[in-house]
């Protein structure tokens, strides 16, 4: 069968509706009543099964060789970091927090891809970075209660710029769905050893509720396996600029989701929010920085 050509405006929009989902996820991970662990093994499993059935009926080959499987499948462990992180940072204060502090992935990834990569980091970086610490200062000073929060989400924010600086060099040898599946079956595996550690996992009854069924399903599927491939699919048809551009968006739609569906429970100080608009004026700066610098 002929495929339709895919326009680039609709290539943007399907980017757009997968970022929106990134920044659902949040909200899931508030709703989903089980701890932060439970819900990532959870997750991992459901989203492995669903792209492994997607590969099936789209016939993509999933061989890679020995080493390819052996860098993926470490990084599934990070990738695996992040989410509980993430999830936990969710749990002990509330999305917009959590949301904010994972934006700044930016500034450690201007610090860790220098090292990762063995480049020189670029004076500009550190000015971006020092402008989203005073962000994360002024947080952190107004919103004491969530200083928990506030540290896992700077953490999940940490390990999301370690797998993702590693990505960046894996994607230009690999096909991206594979290398996300092969990360996903590895963050599967990693969790459900620390589980059998902790014992959890010879405890697994799962008896979950309706609404947590339904809420991990969506994460599993639309959320993490229909994102991955929908995200991968249009950036390579789209400007890196642009794809930086566009995901800088996730906390704006998870903030404004997290509005809709808890309300007040979502309302900060005033100081919260000016730091948030620091973080988020800096992490949008930054892609206008790095084309201009490439530019020249």
């Amino acid at each position: 069968m002929t495929k339709l050509p895919v326009t680039p405006n609709k290539n943007l929009l399907i980017l757009h509706f997968t970022v929106f989902i990134w920044g659902f996820t949040g909200i899931l991970g508030a709703l989903i009543s089980v701890n932060a662990v439970q819900m990532v093994w959870y997750r991992v499993l459901i989203a492995s099964i669903s792209l492994f059935i997607y590969f099936k009926l789209s016939k993509t080959s999933l061989i890679v060789t020995k080493k390819q499987f052996l860098q993926f499948f470490f990084t599934g462990s990070i990738v695996a970091l992040h989410w509980i992180l993430f999830f936990h940072a969710i749990k002990v204060s509330t999305v917009s927090v959590t949301l904010v502090c994972l934006s700044s992935f930016t500034l450690f990834t201007a610090i860790l891809e220098p090292l990762i990569k063995k480049q020189r980091m670029q004076v500009a970086d550190i000015i971006i970075g020092l402008i989203i610490i005073l962000g994360i200062y002024l947080i952190f000073k107004f919103e004491s209660k969530y200083t928990e929060g506030i540290i896992f989400g700077l953490s999940a924010a940490l390990a999301s710029s370690l797998f993702g600086t590693i990505n960046s060099t894996l994607v230009q040898k690999s096909n991206p769905l594979v290398i996300s599946f092969y990360e996903i079956i590895g963050a599967f595996f990693w969790i459900s050893l620390y589980r059998v550690f902790d014992q959890s996992l010879f405890t697994e009854q799962f008896d979950l509720s309706v609404n947590d069924w339904i809420y991990l399903s969506l994460l599993g599927t639309i959320c993490t396996a229909l994102a991955y491939v929908a995200g991968v699919s249009v950036m390579r048809t789209i400007s890196a600029f642009n794809v930086a551009l566009i995901t800088n968006l996730e906390p704006v739609y998870g903030i404004l989701l997290a509005f809709l569906f808890f309300g007040t429970k979502e309302t900060m100080s005033i100081g919260f929010y000016l730091g948030a608009i620091i973080i988020l004026g800096a992490v949008f700066l930054y892609p206008v920085y790095r084309k201009y610098k490439n530019q020249h």
